[in-house]
């Protein structure tokens, strides 16, 4: 499938806040609420984070998105934290490889040196596994940190990878 990963425009939000309201209502992989309106959702999807990323498919058929921000403010900010999100429908077809190594380019373009996610729920293997293959490491496990609908509670994992050298210090 041919994937175009572009900078999100407001024309987007009508095809993108159905995506995101489905994803976090069905509260297994991300701590959002599972009943944010859509100005809380564009809030912290579009308007608190660097930039926001859309993938959209040949027919327009939008098929993932991707925050940067930085992690932390001040002397934590050379590194970044994305969130992403796939539609069901499109999942298991390279989505989220995709756009996880599109964020990286970005975050090298913007400056940082690192990535960091600080809260993978671990029951969400595929993503766990999908980061690690991509050179992620878990550098933390914050033990029953999540309310899982299923499961209860359950860890949530920090993933890091550095993305750059650290500036040689003088």
């Amino acid at each position: 499938m041919e994937v175009l990963i572009r900078p999100y425009t407001p024309a987007d939000w009508p095809i993108l806040w159905p995506v995101l309201e489905t994803t976090f209502a069905q509260g297994d992989t991300y701590a959002f609420p599972t009943d944010w309106t859509a100005e809380e959702t564009q809030k912290a999807w579009i308007a608190v984070p660097l930039a926001t990323f859309v993938a959209v498919s040949e027919d327009n058929q939008l098929v993932g998105t991707y925050y940067i921000k930085a992690n932390q403010m001040g002397n934590g900010a050379h590194t970044a934290n994305c969130g992403y999100v796939v539609p069901a429908a499109f999942a298991g077809q390279g989505i989220a490889t995709r756009l996880c190594k599109h964020s990286q380019q970005e975050a090298r373009r913007l400056g940082f040196l690192a990535m960091q996610f600080n809260f993978v729920v671990a029951t969400n293997t595929r993503a766990v596994a999908l980061w690690q293959h991509l050179g992620f490491q878990i550098a933390g496990t914050v033990p029953r940190a999540f309310q899982h609908p299923q499961h209860g509670l359950v860890a949530a994992y920090v993933m890091h990878k550095w993305l750059a050298d650290p500036p040689q210090q003088p």
